[in-house]
């Protein structure tokens, strides 16, 4: 199927790896320009020279999205190097985990910035060209906490319920003029991060990882991780032409993990 993203300008947050890097790889196979923003240079360096097999002109952007200063340094720079974008993934890492009954302001106000309020502004950015154009895709990557939340990830929970609302509210408002707002609800998928919590876990029960990824493995109704292409691909497809009528929507990518019939 042709999605019809040749030569569409994708910025795809936290790119240069796990579920950010296998949404840049699936956009770039798709044929769309791919600019892919996050703080390591050595992953950006190696993630955007896969990207430009299938598309040469994608770019890698070092930034830190808690920064005002270096997040205003990247708009600009994709503004003059690639004109705006038509693809836009908020996507974030997710932040430590600590209780719902501590109080850590610093650290509420810097996973608030980071999470939630980075993504506001360079969605701000770009909606008004979206807008005139009548196309454009905001493709939010949450997590299936939003609808169940996980116990011990407190910020994570509070935060992408927060982002869940904006989005949903931002859908109603752009969508007659073509641009579609969308959540991609990742369930336990092989990224870094989970075998961060799964190594977490293990330690703190004194076992092996191993036997915290089966368990883990065994509650999804696959019976295993996803991946990230898998999950990229779900977001190609929210991306295409295809799905312009889609919008509004949060979408599971978990193997069937979530009970939430809604």
């Amino acid at each position: 199927m042709n999605f019809g993203l040749d030569g569409k300008r994708a910025l795809v947050l936290g790119g240069n790896k796990g579920l950010g890097r296998g949404v840049a790889k699936s956009l770039a196979e798709n044929g769309a320009i791919v600019a892919i923003s996050g703080r390591d240079e050595a992953a950006l360096n190696d993630t955007v020279s896969e990207l430009r097999v299938h598309s040469p002109r994608s770019l890698a952007l070092n930034a830190d999205l808690a920064d005002p200063v270096a997040l205003a340094a990247m708009l600009d720079r994709i503004d003059r190097d690639m004109d705006g974008v038509d693809i836009l993934l908020l996507n974030g890492g997710g932040p430590p985990p600590f209780s719902a009954s501590s109080l850590n302001v610093v650290q509420w106000r810097t996973q608030f910035e980071t999470m939630f309020l980075s993504g506001v502004r360079i969605a701000a950015h770009f909606l008004p060209r979206m807008r005139e154009r009548h196309w454009g895709r905001i493709i939010v990557v949450s997590s299936t906490s939003v609808r169940e939340p996980i116990a011990g990830l407190t910020a994570s929970n509070a935060l992408r319920a927060a982002v869940a609302g904006w989005a949903k509210s931002l859908a109603g408002e752009v969508a007659a003029d073509g641009v579609t707002v969308n959540l991609l609800l990742a369930g336990r998928l092989a990224t870094a991060r989970t075998d961060k919590l799964d190594r977490m876990d293990a330690d703190a029960q004194g076992v092996d990882v191993s036997v915290i990824a089966a368990q883990s493995q065994a509650e999804i109704p696959v019976g295993r991780y996803g991946t990230a292409e898998e999950f990229g691909a779900v977001a190609a497809f929210l991306a295409s032409e295809q799905a312009s009528y889609v919008t509004g929507a949060a979408i599971p990518v978990d193997g069937g993990l979530s009970r939430a019939i809604i």
